[in-house]
């Protein structure tokens, strides 16, 4: 019976190596009561595969290790894929959410990411290897993640819109 037990436990671990988690942010919050101050904490995690498919979450707990596991279940369950061409992402794109600001730029290969913060956290998850970002605006670090995945929306990608249109790729590359 132990045994068993073990090896789920190796099993989820397997399943946790697939994905990259970045921590993104961790914030302590107080609340005053007769007894003095209670603490919780809230975590914004970023996860990918670096191939190609990212997510963030958001989770609260009242202490960090909870609220760490509960952004990454977040996470896992509401992944995009981020189209990669070449190390890179397929064209400019901007992306807004409340007021900041993310615009992308597709770089050529031995640029690296030149990104700040949480950008460069959704960019590393997701497999980018070269890339130029301006974050623009409010640099409150959950609405850049948000304009991110905005940007990350937005994208095209050359393999659908060729299936969008009935054409093959080759065709449409002209």
């Amino acid at each position: 019976m132990e045994h068993s037990r073990d090896r789920d436990r190796d099993r989820d671990r397997g399943a946790e190596k697939e994905f990259v988690e970045k921590l993104v942010k961790l914030n302590r919050t107080a609340k005053v009561v007769k007894g003095g101050r209670r603490f919780s904490f809230s975590a914004l995690t970023v996860i990918g595969d670096r191939k190609g498919k990212v997510g963030f979450g958001f989770g609260k707990a009242n202490d960090v290790s909870e609220a760490i596991r509960k952004s990454v279940d977040k996470a896992k369950r509401n992944m995009v894929i981020l189209p990669v061409k070449n190390g890179t992402i397929p064209h400019e794109i901007q992306g807004l959410f409340k007021a900041s600001r993310v615009l992308l730029k597709p770089a050529c290969s031995g640029t690296g990411i030149i990104a700040g913060g949480p950008v460069r956290a959704i960019m590393e998850a997701g497999g980018v290897t070269d890339v130029l970002s301006k974050s623009i605006g409010a640099s409150s670090q959950y609405n850049v993640v948000k304009a991110t995945f905005n940007c990350i929306s937005k994208m095209m990608d050359a393999r659908s819109i060729a299936r969008n249109r009935g054409k093959s790729l080759k065709e449409f590359w002209g």
